[in-house]
């Protein structure tokens, strides 16, 4: 084999068409056993198991459920490639035949039901592929890989537990993270961009205090359900007039809980609330206007207590760093049609995978791949209907399983490749 062949991906994504079977197999076997944040034991060891039977060393266990795999194959750079594997308690409404119907407790001690519907599990089927494929085509790259299966990306726990886990001392630092995401999109296009690719995301929740009362006496009570009700109107005038046209935020009221029954006045009520920014400055300004309007509201209303304000999770923003976008989008356009890669507004969706470079202090990208049908998307796209194609997070979330599984491989080993190539000497 010539220098000039061995340093394409090709020759890596050589063995991908007999691969495709089992993969499918193992992506199927995963959406039909999803396992909740901290939670992923039984998808953890799917993945353990094949890193091993292609010549990894693996560590388990490091943040609870992450696995690590090293394959070390000369001299070279190490590149980190990164799947998450949990899911979320959500009935699913797919009806696909490897449907989910698993349920599970929560960490509130709840059954809940539990499906895939944010695409870990394809993410997971990635990477095993990617690893794969390289451990069976040792010759065409050098270096050392490092696949990390990551636990808890849905709650904001799982980069963060690595890395207090010993991640950065009992690892090689890489030379670059590379992690991607299916999307809503035509399947097997590419798109991401320099700079920030996702939002910082803040989760709250606000208990708010009262007085309970007889609901036939409301005069005797401090009601916190219209205190809860004027909180919520009220935060919505954060993005709409306290941010500038020219910034972006997101502020999402998710739960309101108060009461038990209809003519009773409950004594408090919850609110979880979740913000999205995509500028450091901003994020403060929103979250010091969510403390003055919950604090206001309450004082108004003549509530006995203050407000509790609790931080629930938060995300940083994730930052591509502009060498390595350049480096894998010219591997990326060299192997794919120039029209699947494309570049991406940044999304207010929001990602752990950034702990890893920014803490790390290496250079990090992040990229997404389409899922869904590429004629149900060009139809949709044509009709203006885009916005009833299911997204992540709802219950019928589905990406189609071919081109998207073979897309997803090919990217993380092409983009990979661009460090681990082989050089002409």
């Amino acid at each position: 084999m010539s220098a000039e062949a061995q340093m394409h991906p090709d020759s890596i994504l050589a063995g991908l068409g007999k691969l495709l079977p089992d993969l499918e197999a193992i992506y199927k076997d995963i959406h039909s056993h999803p396992e909740l944040s901290m939670q992923e034991t039984r998808t953890a060891g799917i993945a353990a198991d094949r890193l091993r039977a292609a010549g990894y060393e693996v560590t388990t266990g490091v943040g609870k459920t992450g696995v690590v795999g090293m394959l070390r194959n000369g001299d070279g750079p190490t590149i980190m490639l990164r799947a998450d594997m949990d899911a979320l308690p959500v009935k699913e409404a797919t009806g696909l035949p490897y449907a989910s119907s698993t349920t599970a407790t929560d960490p509130e001690g709840k059954t809940v039901p539990v499906m895939h519907a944010c695409g870990h599990d394809m993410h997971v089927t990635w990477l095993i592929g990617a690893a794969t494929l390289f451990a069976q085509a040792r010759d065409a790259w050098r270096g050392t890989l490092m696949p990390v299966f990551q636990p808890a990306e849905e709650t904001a726990q799982g980069a963060q537990a690595m890395i207090d886990d010993g991640l950065f001392k009992r690892f090689p630092k890489p030379d670059a993270v590379l992690g991607q995401h299916v999307m809503v999109g035509s399947a097997g296009v590419l798109s991401s961009r320099p700079g920030v690719v996702t939002s910082a995301g803040d989760s709250l929740q606000i208990r708010l205090f009262g007085r309970g009362a007889h609901g036939s006496m409301p005069q005797a009570s401090i009601d916190p359900v219209v205190m809860a009700a004027s909180t919520v109107l009220r935060l919505q005038t954060i993005v709409s007039r306290e941010i500038a046209a020219t910034d972006a935020a997101v502020v999402t009221i998710g739960s309101l809980q108060a009461g038990t029954k209809e003519n009773v006045i409950p004594d408090e009520a919850t609110l979880k609330l979740n913000v999205r920014t995509f500028d450091e400055g901003v994020r403060k300004r929103v979250l010091a206007a969510i403390e003055r309007i919950v604090n206001a509201e309450a004082e108004a209303s003549g509530a006995p207590r203050k407000p509790e304000i609790t931080p629930l999770d938060r995300y940083p923003l994730v930052m591509n760093d502009p060498g390595a976008v350049k480096r894998v989008g010219d591997a990326f356009r060299r192997h794919f049609p120039a029209e699947r890669v494309q570049s991406t507004a940044p999304t207010t969706a929001s990602e752990d995978f950034g702990s890893f470079g920014s803490e790390w202090g290496v250079p990090s990208l992040f990229w997404f791949v389409g899922g869904t049908d590429p004629a149900v998307y060009a139809k949709a796209q044509k009709e203006g209907t885009l916005g009833d194609i299911p997204t992540n997070h709802n219950s019928r979330f589905a990406p189609v399983i071919h081109p998207t599984l073979e897309a997803g491989v090919e990217a993380m080993v092409v983009a990979a490749q661009a460090w681990l190539q082989v050089q002409r000497g």
